[in-house]
């Protein structure tokens, strides 16, 4: 999982996060540690499909609604849903720690939404990521898992959240994620105490 140098990699304005609403944890993804990863194959913007049951080792999916493109708006009001900005510096920080989550035995980094594979792969290129993104836009992986959703202008958007898991199997969830640019590190930092 190596990417790009800092000097070629896009660089982000920084968010002031004390005026977007913070999520809440309602509980939804509660029944996630423990679950086992469905049996189901996800369009990889690297090409192929990627099926999560088979994950061997340290896996780190992280969740996120969607992402925006330079050349479209976001919905009207984004900023102002609970958890929905922050999907590009949140992808920026997993990419920035990608290095050093493999250096922690991550053997498999996925940044998954239900934005089909061709909008995914505009933002996986024009954010240098070094790993691939899923699509989930047929929500089979939403339904099977129960994952925690929200409807914005029509979509069925997933909630922000991140799961550990090891051969397959749920180990930590982090849920509500709230600032999203600091997800990567706190996996990181639950990775090194485990």
């Amino acid at each position: 999982m190596t990417g790009p140098s800092p000097a070629n990699q896009p660089s982000l304005t920084r968010v002031d996060w004390s005026s977007i609403p913070a999520p809440v944890d309602d509980g939804a993804a509660a029944h996630l540690t423990g679950a086992r990863l469905p049996d189901l194959a996800l369009p990889s913007t690297t090409g192929g499909t990627v099926r999560l049951a088979d994950l061997a080792g340290w896996g780190v999916l992280y969740f996120y609604p969607m992402t925006g493109r330079p050349d479209q708006p976001l919905p009207e009001g984004w900023d102002m849903i609970p958890g929905a900005r922050g999907c590009t510096p949140q992808s920026c920080a997993f990419r920035d720690h990608a290095a050093e989550l493999a250096e922690a035995g991550v053997a498999a980094l996925y940044g998954i939404s239900t934005q089909d594979t061709a909008w995914q792969r505009e933002a996986a290129e024009r954010l240098h990521l070094p790993f691939p993104l899923l699509s989930d836009a047929g929500l089979h992986l939403t339904r099977a898992l129960n994952l925690p959703v929200m409807e914005v202008g029509g979509h069925r958007l997933i909630r922000r959240l991140t799961l550990i898991t090891r051969d397959g199997v749920v180990q930590q969830v982090f849920y509500p994620v709230f600032p999203p640019d600091r997800n990567a590190g706190d996996v990181l930092d639950w990775l090194r105490r485990r």
